[in-house]
C-alpha cells in the first residue's frame, strides 16, 4: 500500500551506547511504506539490522533502506509476492544467506480492500486471507525453524472489536490473527515469544486523505487520532518485555473500548 507517511516524527536521537536492539536481526514484512515503514526505521533507531521484504513498492523499498544504511545498520531488501505459497521458504533462505538467521519478525503486510457479504468477490477473499493470515502462518512456521530465540509480532486491527461490514474479508482475516497470536504463544513457548498490536485511527486507508482520521476522533477517548510513531513505542515495548507473551497491545486512543 504505497503511500508517504503523514504526521510522524520518529525520535533517532539514541547514542551508540543505548541501542535496546543493538544486534538483533528483523525480519519486516510490507517495510517499504505506512507502518512497515515506520517500524523498520524505528528499529534501525534502536540498533536492529534490518531484512526488509517488500511487493510492488521497490522503489519505496529502496528509499526506505538507505534511510535505515544511514542509522549505520544493515538493510537486506526481499522481493516477494506473499499470495505465493512459496514465498516465505525464499524469504527465509534469503535471510539466512544474507544474515544467517532472523531473530525479530513482525508481519506488517496487509490487504485492506472494501468489501461486503455481497460484494467480496472469490479473488478478493483470497487474496486477502492469502497475505493477511496464510502469509503471517507460513512465515511464523519458517520463522520457528531458524531460530533458537526470538520474538514474534503481529500487526491486528483495533477496530476487529466492532466488526465493520465493509470490509469483511480484512475483519475476518485480522481476528483471526488474534487468536494465532494467542496459539502461537502457547505453542513456541518458551524459546519464542508471540504477540500482536492493534492499531486504531494512525492513517488514513489508501485513497483517503487526513479528513478521514478527522471524522473518527468522536468515537476516541482521548480526542485524537495516533501517529506511527505510537505504534513503534508499543512494538519496542513488547520485544523489550521478556515476560509478555500471546498479548495483543491495543493501541488506539481507547476506541475499542
Amino acid at each position: 500500500m504505497p503511500g508517504r507517511i503523514p504526521r510522524t516524527h520518529l525520535i533517532y536521537n539514541f547514542s551508540m551506547t543505548d541501542l535496546p536492539l543493538a544486534g538483533r536481526i528483523a525480519l519486516v514484512t510490507g517495510g517499504a511504506v505506512r507502518l512497515g515503514r515506520a517500524l523498520a526505521l524505528g528499529l534501525a533507531a534502536r540498533g536492529a539490522n534490518l531484512a526488509l521484504h517488500y511487493n510492488s513498492s521497490e522503489t519505496a523499498a529502496e528509499r526506505t533502506s538507505e534511510e535505515i544504511r544511514a542509522l549505520g545498520r544493515k538493510c537486506l531488501l526481499i522481493g516477494a509476492d506473499l499470495r505465493q505459497a512459496d514465498s516465505p521458504g525464499k524469504i527465509f533462505a534469503a535471510v539466512a544467506a544474507y544474515y544467517g538467521r532472523a531473530d525479530i519478525l513482525i508481519h506488517s503486510a496487509a490487504v485492506f480492500e472494501r468489501g461486503t457479504l455481497e460484494k467480496t468477490s472469490p479473488e478478493l477473499w483470497e487474496k486477502t486471507l492469502a497475505i493477511n493470515l496464510r502469509a503471517p502462518f507460513f512465515l511464523s512456521q519458517a520463522f520457528a525453524s531458524q531460530t533458537e530465540k526470538g520474538d514474534i509480532l503481529f500487526l491486528a486491527d483495533s477496530r476487529v472489536r466492532q466488526p465493520a461490514t465493509e470490509f469483511l474479508a480484512y475483519t475476518l482475516t485480522k481476528s483471526a490473527l488474534v487468536t494465532l497470536t494467542r496459539s502461537l504463544a502457547k505453542s513456541l513457548a518458551p524459546r519464542i515469544r508471540v504477540n500482536a498490536v492493534a492499531p486504531g485511527a494512525i492513517l488514513p486507508p489508501p485513497g483517503e486523505d487526513e479528513a478521514y482520521l478527522q471524522r473518527l476522533i468522536p468515537r476516541i477517548p482521548l480526542g485524537r487520532p495516533g501517529s506511527p510513531d505510537d505504534i513503534v513505542r508499543g512494538v519496542v515495548y513488547l520485544l523489550e518485555a521478556p515476560f509478555v507473551t500471546g498479548e495483543v497491545l491495543h493501541i488506539d486512543g481507547g476506541e475499542y473500548l
